[in-house]
């Protein structure tokens, strides 16, 4: 069985290094042969044409009979519902299945063929995720305004400022939960964090 891997990571101070090797330890369980490594630190709001390693990737598994593609999570495929789609229809089309470890979900069955309920969960999937970032900014975007509105200021007192770095070390709790799918309000349960801290870190982390 002839394997790619693609990692994603969001910025600079996050590293994929984490997904690769675990995708690498499935590799090897499993027996395949992993004929590339794609890694690439690139905004999740970034249009897949924007994603060159992930551009490579595609053309490297269509051009060299590639198998299967293994991921970590159906976000580091794309922008939004679409896009991830697309990703997984040309992907499709070139008879080349997408494992995505974190669900274990599987898009092509051993004979090739589209798998039905896999397709189904990864539109649930993409979708939630979708809305779920959306609704966070607005409930961001309007927590902001009505403070404003109410003569208050945004943003951190003066001298004090803790960098995006700082608060994922300090929080690497939330994060360790969050990257494993985790929902938020299960993630405060484990984590006895609140809301506000771990909805900052799925920000921090999905950027």
């Amino acid at each position: 069985m002839k394997v790619v891997i693609y990692s994603r990571v969001s910025t600079n101070i996050q590293d994929f290094t984490r997904q690769t090797e675990e995708l690498k330890e499935y590799s090897e369980k499993m027996r395949f042969d992993v004929f590339g490594v794609f890694e690439e630190k690139v905004s999740g709001g970034k249009k897949n044409e924007e994603r060159p390693e992930l551009m490579k990737m595609i053309d490297f598994v269509k051009s060299n009979e590639i198998d299967k593609v293994l991921c970590w999570e159906l976000s580091r495929l794309g922008r939004n519902t679409i896009e991830v789609l697309q990703t997984i229809n040309l992907l499709n089309e070139n008879k080349i299945s997408l494992f995505i470890k974190n669900y274990n979900i599987e898009t092509l069955d051993d004979k090739g063929e589209v798998n039905p309920m896999s397709q189904f969960m990864i539109q649930i999937l993409t979708s939630v995720s979708e809305m779920e970032r959306t609704t966070i900014r607005q409930r961001i975007k309007s927590g902001y305004d009505s403070y404003r509105k109410r003569g208050g200021k945004v943003g951190r007192k003066d001298g004090y400022r803790k960098d995006s770095e700082e608060l994922l070390q300090e929080h690497k709790d939330v994060v360790k939960l969050l990257k494993q799918g985790l929902s938020v309000r299960k993630t405060m349960k484990l984590t006895d964090k609140s809301s506000g801290t771990v909805q900052k870190m799925k920000r921090l982390i999905e950027m």
